[in-house]
């Protein structure tokens, strides 16, 4: 009879063939075996819970940059908050400085400090001995000058073969810069990832806003309608089907974006989706809280409609929307969020850093709301948080499922703990026995006072426990850097 390191035995496995009630044998860093009766040296009882594989967020920003502030999380807290949450890897974002355009001559000299494997190499060293779970990183391409496209290959040859791309924000590529960086990540076996609003309706309306002394917060949903990711998730794939390139558009917020990429999907295109807790669960409503709290809520693109959430889920549900990433890019809410802010005077909602926590929490909020709510299957579940991301980002079958030969990253979820979000400290008001406090470096949550039913109650990286009933209990710096293939 073989002994395995690890038995994890009672629960009920979410495999990809489907719910499973079996045992878990792992052998070092590696799931061994599933069956009935396994033997271990150590043996973890699941009775009565979910075992899945460990989350996979495929969209952070940790230790960001964002003009004057940086975003508030960094890889240690980071990675602390998504092991807390169920979440073993993350893949981030490197931003290189755009090479400028001019003559070859001029190009020489600055090409060695703008160079794309360079910006890897720095990106990575940054997390590697900090960061507490696995990760990956997506290069960023801020322009398509001849000498960056060149560099594609060898970036894609060094685990990264995902590129993001903007067509907004100073950092904007033009259509025809677009599409020629498609291009080139088409032919080295990339995926090019866009954020799709259109820039020119964006600034023509914050202009016309700002001129009628319209700034607070709740005129930024305002500033970028449904209308402008629309039109830009549309333009972004017609572009990647010109250009024969595969396109991931991150973090849909409008059920009639969703639909454009379903539809192109339909066609036979390779195109995938990706949503986010707060484009699910909250809606446009909050920009109007008292005072400027609705600051708390600015990100782009911003919170939608109710109707948006119902569209998302369907989507979701049926797997024409792929995964849900959490675009987790937090800011302070008193010295960052409030930028600019002096007695009182609202300054123009434009100087408030978009972005939101939300890096702990998806995996619970997603089964609360999804599962436990009837829109989503357990399966499905699992598939957008964990399998899809592994799939699409060329990690699987080493993420993303419970199959042998796979990093053994486990998460056993109690489906029946019930817990209150927040922020704050400890608290002893009624019912703060099932208090939950975030982990993220945050002054805020969007999710303050959620109620949830279902919560991660064990974390293990790589078959080693990393965080157990809210606590971390892992290594400093334990996650490694992954090469990644073309999905």
């Amino acid at each position: 009879m073989s002994y395995y390191d690890t038995v994890i035995r009672n629960g009920t496995l979410i495999t990809p063939e489907g719910p499973v009630n079996a045992d878990l044998g792992i052998v070092g860093e590696k799931i061994a075996a599933i069956g009935q009766g396994l033997q271990g040296r150590e043996v973890i009882d699941a009775t009565g819970k979910l075992v899945i594989p460990g989350a996979i967020d495929p969209h952070v920003h940790l230790e960001m940059p964002a003009g004057p502030v940086r975003s508030s999380d960094d890889w240690v807290t980071g990675t602390i908050a998504a092991a807390c949450g169920g979440t073993t890897t993350v893949i981030d974002f490197v931003e290189p400085e755009p090479a400028p355009a001019g003559p070859v001559e001029t190009l020489v000299e600055t090409l060695h400090a703008t160079s794309l494997r360079r910006a890897l190499a720095a990106r990575r060293a940054e997390a590697e001995g900090r960061a507490v779970i696995d990760f990956g990183l997506h290069m960023t391409l801020l322009d398509a000058q001849p000498e960056t496209l060149a560099e594609i290959p060898a970036v894609v040859a060094a685990g990264c073969p995902s590129f993001k791309t903007y067509m907004t924000y100073s950092m904007k590529l033009t259509d025809d810069a677009l599409i020629a960086a498609m291009d080139a990540v088409g032919r080295a076996g990339g995926m090019v990832m866009v954020h799709a609003e259109n820039d020119a309706g964006i600034a023509y309306l914050r202009r016309k806003l700002i001129e009628a002394g319209h700034v607070e917060p709740r005129y930024h949903p305002i500033s970028r309608p449904a209308s402008m990711e629309v039109e830009a998730i549309e333009r972004a794939l017609a572009l990647a089907e010109a250009a024969e390139c595969p396109v991931y558009i991150v973090h849909i917020s409008t059920g009639r974006g969703a639909a454009a990429v379903a539809a192109a999907r339909g066609r036979g295109q390779v195109a995938f989706g990706e949503t986010c807790p707060q484009y699910l669960l909250l809606t446009d409503a909050e920009f109007d809280r008292p005072g400027f709290e609705g600051a708390k809520f600015v990100c782009s693109p911003p919170l939608r409609k109710p109707e948006d959430n119902a569209a998302l889920w369907r989507l979701l549900a049926s797997a024409d929307l792929q995964t849900v990433g959490t675009d987790h890019c937090p800011f302070f809410y008193r010295g960052e969020k409030d930028l600019g802010q002096r007695d009182g005077a609202y300054p123009p909602f434009t100087r408030i850093p978009g972005g939101m926590p939300g890096i702990e929490a998806r995996l619970a909020l997603l089964y609360t709301f999804g599962v436990r709510a009837g829109r989503l299957t357990v399966e499905r579940w699992v598939d957008a948080c964990a399998t899809a991301p592994a799939r699409i980002f060329g990690l699987y079958p080493r993420k993303g499922a419970l199959v042998p030969g796979a990093d053994a990253d486990v998460v056993i979820f109690d489906p029946d703990r019930e817990v209150v979000l927040t922020h704050a400290r400890a608290t002893s008001r009624p019912g703060a026995s099932h208090i939950y406090r975030l982990h993220e470096n945050c002054d805020y949550t969007p999710y303050e006072g959620f109620g949830l039913t279902g919560w991660p109650a064990l974390t293990m990286l790589r078959g080693r426990i990393i965080a157990r009933d809210g606590k971390f209990v892992g290594q400093a710096g334990g996650g490694r850097f992954l090469e990644r293939g073309d999905g």
